[in-house]
């Protein structure tokens, strides 16, 4: 009897549960029989992976929120390698999250076992002397950046550019008719403060605050916060409740940040996913970003490029204005999204820049062509 192919898959975080989900969803196009184990969240669990640690426990930010937890996950590092050299998987699939998964591509590696590494760390951004150690541990390396591959030429690691599993979600939102969604007037603002608690709290106060001096302003606008789950969507309502300074019409949407984005005629996104999402889909943006300040130094001292929005750097330019750290305050905020919500200049620059980054990202299809290649290396096993 032939033993179904087997996967070990670690997606982290929430945007990599949602990208492994797609490339499970068309393995099984391929070959239905094929099974997965490993760390996700709710797109694997749907896509019928075995769940061994939920991302709500595995998504953490920043460098304190990590040493934090080290024993958590020193535990869970262990364990999954107990379970790979116990299940002997055809191949491990990682998924971003690169502080955990580049040291357990070596230690896979190390064990025999095939290593492909779906949506590369930002190795180009934050340490590019882990680029030739990347090449020794990963036998096949798929990204989703057109840059990406010649990042990694001349290391001998065979890597091959898939297209942005995005461009075929926003197609489809795109696609349906809009939905109802509770605007109190206009303009139409959206907020997306991010997945995780860490950041939420730090960014939701001058948010807020930012939201108010936007509608002194502009009286009459209707704000919308995007929460990517009903749980988030809870906490951001009582975090709301809480908040000094509130603009009269906002309210939290529940997963339905695409929607959000939509329907809306500019957006104060947290950097990240949302901002690409914010590209794709056309609604002019400004990123905004807050982490301790132990983590944004050490950031600092690692960062090797211009810009930290997705959109900005498939672009190799600022296309979208971005406000990190001690810059990120509510009057730079409501200044930079405010010329976003008329036909000004500004805002014909930013979609012309977002038409451009659209044209690099390609036509879609990549869960397909990362499912190929994935396939690929399976009959090769």
């Amino acid at each position: 009897m032939i033993r179904p192919k087997t996967l070990l898959i670690v997606a982290g975080e929430v945007s990599g549960d949602m990208h492994a989900a797609l490339l499970l969803e068309a393995l099984r196009r391929h070959d239905p029989d094929v099974c997965a184990f490993g760390v996700g969240g709710d797109r694997l669990r749907a896509a019928g992976m075995e769940i061994l640690y939920d991302v709500r426990d595995t998504g953490v930010m920043g460098f304190t929120d990590v040493v934090r937890r080290l024993g958590f996950f020193r535990r869970m590092f262990h364990n999954l390698l107990d379970k790979a050299r116990e299940r002997r998987p055809d191949a491990v699939v990682l998924i971003d999250y690169p502080g955990f998964n580049m040291r357990f591509a070596a230690e896979a590696h190390a064990m025999g076992l095939k290593v492909i590494y779906y949506i590369c760390p930002q190795v180009w951004a934050w340490n590019r002397r882990r680029i030739p150690r990347m090449a020794k541990v990963v036998d096949r390396l798929i990204s989703i950046f057109p840059f990406e591959p010649a990042v990694f030429a001349g290391t001998g690691l065979k890597v091959d550019f898939a297209g942005h599993p995005l461009v075929d979600e926003i197609r489809e939102t795109l696609a349906e008719p809009e939905a109802p969604l509770p605007w109190g007037g206009e303009p139409r603002i959206a907020i997306l403060p991010g997945s995780r608690d860490q950041e939420i709290a730090r960014l939701l106060p001058v948010l807020c605050e930012a939201a108010c001096l936007i509608e002194q302003r502009r009286p009459g606008a209707s704000f919308l916060m995007a929460a990517p789950s009903a749980e988030k969507g809870a906490r951001l309502r009582a975090l709301l409740a809480q908040m000094p300074k509130r603009p009269t019409h906002i309210e939290v949407v529940d997963a339905g940040m695409r929607q959000v984005l939509r329907q809306a005629r500019a957006a104060l996104v947290k950097s990240g996913t949302g901002t690409l999402e914010a590209a794709l889909i056309g609604c002019p943006a400004v990123i905004v970003y807050k982490t301790s300040p132990l983590t944004y130094w050490l950031g600092r001292m690692l960062v090797s490029v211009d810009h930290i929005g997705i959109a900005n750097v498939i672009a190799g330019r600022r296309i979208c204005p971005e406000l990190l750290q001690h810059e990120a305050t509510a009057p730079a905020m409501a200044d930079a999204l405010l010329p976003l919500l008329d036909d000004t200049p500004q805002r014909a620059a930013m979609l012309e820049g977002y038409a451009e980054v659209r044209r690099l990202l390609g036509s879609g299809g990549a869960p397909e062509r990362a499912a190929q290649i994935v396939m690929e290396e399976l009959r090769a096993s």
